[in-house]
């Protein structure tokens, strides 16, 4: 949902913008972090809310130019509003160009880099404007742009491995389907014209496959409707709180792909928890960052209940380990990190063995799922071919007697 505010911020002036949140109280929660004063908050009507959204979306690798470039002007000395016009006007993308652009009127009217950017939260994500606004208040914004720039750079990176993992094996198996839909509806119906001329009885796989073609044949649109609505009604399911949970939970526990989903959520939490407070953002604001951006509800509700624990007084290494999400070598790292005032650099070196832990299962997966799908298409194809052929050797065999 999409939020309007007006508030005041430490200098008496007026702020307005746009947030897009699940709640009005975490719209407040916002707010109050910035140390703004709340006057109004509703929520926004759908014109408002495109407006909130201006620019849509913007891939992440124009993002990590587009914080490199700027990391690089503001380290030589440019002012943000002076290196914001030039951007603006060789941005190729024309999303990011326009939120550029309004950004630079929103500073000029005299909102901060920070402030100027919340209001474009489809563009710029809770991590991107919690770092900017260390990076502001602790003179090292240049830095914190080149730091965001780095790790968007290996988020993508991490993306595209698991991303390109998946790939072949769906291309295969979609080829597959629809070659065997084809000998069904196409091929089977010719053989089976041939075998009512011939007569007798057909042995028992030719039967099974002939029914199976005359089913798809007669209810072929009732069958695919019956796929679609299941894929919907599940679709549909996993949206739900619970739905999601179990469905995140499942994937984490899948046989072949669990481990590498376990691994990816474990690298990305490191790297992420690692930026911010390498940043300067507060533990407790960097871990509601972190179990928002996870892409996972149990590794998000684990991280949840460790930034409610570090809120209480315990330490951060301790309700991990309860949680059995992350593994015990992560757990005691940030432990260590903890007791020797070293948690961002100790989770620097996670973010980076389970990079490296990431590639070799993205490799392993693909070595072993090749296999794996050629087989499963081979049965499938094979099987019908040999369903086929099998009166035909029969008759052979009844001619040569």
């Amino acid at each position: 949902m999409i939020f309007q505010y007006t508030a005041k911020d430490r200098n008496g002036q007026t702020v307005t913008g746009t947030l897009e949140v699940n709640s009005e109280a975490e719209v407040t929660e916002s707010l109050h972090k910035k140390e703004l004063i709340i006057l109004a908050v509703k929520q926004a009507k759908k014109q408002a809310a495109a407006k909130g959204k201006a620019g849509g979306k913007v891939k992440l690798d124009d993002l990590v130019i587009f914080s490199r470039q700027l990391a690089t002007m503001i380290d030589a000395g440019i002012p943000v509003v002076q290196a914001l016009g030039i951007l603006s006007e060789q941005i190729e993308n024309k999303n990011l160009q326009a939120v550029v652009a309004a950004a630079r009127k929103d500073i000029e009217a005299g909102l901060s880099f920070s402030d100027a950017l919340a209001k474009h939260p489809a563009v710029f994500s809770d991590l991107f404007i919690n770092m900017t606004q260390a990076g502001e208040a602790s003179g090292m914004l240049d830095e914190v742009l080149d730091r965001l720039a780095t790790y968007l750079e290996k988020t993508a990176a991490l993306t595209r491995k698991v991303t390109s993992s998946l790939i072949y094996p769906a291309v295969v198996v979609s080829m597959s389907l629809l070659i065997t839909a084809v000998l069904l509806l196409k091929v089977v119906p010719t053989f089976k014209g041939i075998f009512d001329m011939l007569g007798g009885e057909l042995p028992l796989p030719t039967r099974i496959l002939i029914g199976i073609s005359d089913v798809l044949k007669h209810f072929f649109l009732p069958v695919v409707g019956v796929f679609v609505a299941g894929g919907f009604l599940f679709k549909k399911y996993i949206n739900t709180p619970k739905g999601k949970m179990q469905f995140d939970g499942q994937k984490l526990k899948a046989p072949i792909l669990g481990p590498l989903f376990r691994k990816v959520a474990v690298a990305k939490f490191s790297r992420t928890f690692s930026t911010l407070v390498k940043s300067g953002v507060s533990v407790l604001s960097a871990l509601d960052i972190v179990s928002k951006t996870a892409g996972n509800k149990v590794v998000e509700q684990a991280i949840s209940d460790c930034r409610t624990s570090v809120r209480e007084g315990e330490r951060i290494s301790a309700p991990l380990a309860k949680s059995g999400v992350f593994p015990p070598m992560v757990t005691r790292m940030i432990s260590v990190g903890e007791q020797t005032g070293q948690l961002e650099k100790m989770l620097t070196k996670i973010a980076d063995f389970y990079d490296d832990q990431v590639d070799a299962a993205v490799s392993g997966l693909t070595s072993m799922i090749e296999p794996l799908v050629i087989s499963f298409l081979g049965i499938i194809i094979g099987g019908i071919v040999i369903s086929l052929f099998l009166p035909i050797f029969k008759i052979t065999q009844l001619i040569s007697k």
